[in-house]
């Protein structure tokens, strides 16, 4: 693509079989079959990209699959020594059952409490989280089904796929661009992110656009050259005062002839 410069791709050696097993057992979660495979290719992933403007190389895409190293839970373990009151993460699980199930279709949100192992697969650039979600655990119990979810910086979740090669697929397609995860929110990526992806990624950027531009391209500055450049025009003067001063006129010039002619016949 014009303007693409300096991509960068970070090799690496296949993850050991025994590094998974010894994460399995940490976690007490069974690896995806599709990400185990994965790792056992590549212990993770990291593409890198930059454009070119005034000569100078910009950052701007990043794919990039966390290692079974950095695969860390997205909750820590509470410290011995913290103070009792202290908030946390497990105090935004507030709301009852019953409003849980009320979206309808849509997948229950994952649980910052013990009902759920979270994994962050992807730091995005600090602008969320991708994370590896296995729902519905039981201390004590080996979970096994998992799912890919986006946690944005306001801490609400928004689901992504149900299977680590579909997340894989979706975020090659996207090039890595700024913010494509939350083309899957109600409120979409930023106004900066979304000229961005007009640029360089232009088919799919507007086949999928998110459930907040329904009316189009609400964010996106249109131009319209032929009322931009040009030239205004010159107010008209009023023609009514005009007219009133020229009738004046003309009746001071009747009035004065008048007059003269008064003055000779005298």
């Amino acid at each position: 693509m014009p303007g693409v410069d300096d991509v960068r791709f970070a090799e690496r050696e296949p993850a050991e079989k025994r590094s998974l097993l010894s994460w399995e057992q940490k976690n007490t979660c069974i690896l995806p079959e599709d990400l185990r495979d994965f790792y056992l290719t590549t212990d993770g992933f990291t593409l890198t990209w930059s454009v070119k403007l005034d000569n100078e190389c910009v950052p701007l895409g990043c794919m990039m699959i966390n290692s079974v190293a950095r695969l860390c839970p997205l909750l820590q373990p509470v410290p011995l020594f913290s103070l009792p009151n202290a908030p946390s993460l497990t105090d935004l699980d507030w709301e009852d059952n019953s409003t849980e199930h009320d979206s309808g279709h849509a997948p229950a949100a994952p649980h910052f409490d013990s009902r759920s192992r979270i994994f962050e697969l992807d730091s995005c650039g600090r602008n969320g989280k991708v994370c590896l979600v296995y729902k519905n655990c039981t201390p004590g119990v080996v979970a096994q089904q998992s799912e890919i979810w986006f946690l944005d910086r306001s801490l609400c979740w928004h689901f992504l796929t149900s299977t680590f090669t579909s997340y894989y697929r979706l975020m090659i397609t996207h090039l890595g661009l700024p913010e494509w995860q939350y083309c899957f929110t109600p409120y979409g990526p930023s106004p900066q992110a979304k000229q961005w992806a007009s640029l360089y990624q232009p088919l799919t950027f507007s086949s999928e656009l998110s459930p907040a531009d329904a009316a189009g391209d609400g964010h996106l500055n249109k131009l319209d050259p032929t009322k931009a450049f040009r030239g205004k025009a010159k107010v008209p003067a009023p023609k009514k005062k005009q007219s009133a001063q020229s009738s004046l006129s003309s009746n001071a010039k009747g009035q004065g002839s008048t007059g003269r002619h008064s003055g000779v016949k005298r």
